[in-house]
C-alpha cells in the first residue's frame, strides 16, 4: 500500500510540474536555454588554466578572462533590469582565474531566482535596458544570446590552447 500510495504522489507531482511548464512554455523555453548555456560557461570558465586567462586571438580583442568578466557583468545588468534593479556586476578589472569563475557563478546565483520565478504573463511587463523598452522576458531572451555569442568566442579562444570546448566533449 505505501509503495502504491508513493507511486500515485510521484505521479502528482509529475503532472504539476508539466501542467506549469505548460502554463508557461515561453518562460519555459528561456529557463531550459539559459541552464544549458550556464552549464557549458561555468565549465568553460573552469577547463582553461589559470595561464590562459590572459591570452587573447588577437591584439585587439578581449583576453579569455575579459570575457568571462564581460558575460558576469552583462548578465547582472540583465537580471537586475528585470527585476527593477539597477544592479552592476563587479567582474570587470579582475584577472585572476578564481576572482573571475567567482564573479561569473555570483552573476548566475543572482540570475537563477529571476528565470526560475518568471512566468510568461510577468513576461510580457516592459523595462528599461540600454536605453531601450523590452520586455522582461525580451531582456531574458536577450541574456542567453549574449552568453551564446560570448561562448562561440571562447570556444576560439579553447581551440587554440587544445582545450576541447565543453560542448563538443565526448563526440567523436
Amino acid at each position: 500500500m505505501n509503495r502504491f500510495c508513493a507511486l500515485i504522489l510521484m505521479m502528482m507531482i509529475g503532472g504539476a510540474v508539466n501542467l506549469k511548464a505548460q502554463s508557461n512554455p515561453l518562460t519555459g523555453d528561456a529557463k531550459r536555454d539559459y541552464t544549458s548555456i550556464k552549464n557549458i560557461l561555468l565549465k568553460s570558465a573552469d577547463k582553461m588554466p589559470e595561464e590562459n586567462y590572459s591570452f587573447r586571438t588577437t591584439p585587439e580583442v578581449r583576453t579569455y578572462g575579459e570575457m568571462i568578466a564581460h558575460i558576469a557583468d552583462v548578465q547582472t545588468m540583465f537580471c537586475g533590469a528585470v527585476k527593477g534593479e539597477m544592479k552592476r556586476g563587479m567582474a570587470a578589472g579582475k584577472t585572476s582565474k578564481a576572482d573571475l569563475t567567482a564573479a561569473l557563478k555570483a552573476s548566475f546565483d543572482y540570475c537563477d531566482p529571476v528565470y526560475d520565478s518568471m512566468t510568461d504573463a510577468a513576461g510580457t511587463q516592459t523595462v528599461k535596458v540600454m536605453g531601450q523598452s523590452k520586455t522582461k522576458l525580451g531582456v531574458l531572451f536577450f541574456n542567453v544570446t549574449h552568453d551564446n555569442e560570448m561562448y562561440g568566442q571562447m570556444v576560439a579562444y579553447m581551440r587554440i590552447k587544445g582545450i576541447v570546448p565543453p560542448s563538443s566533449e565526448g563526440r567523436a
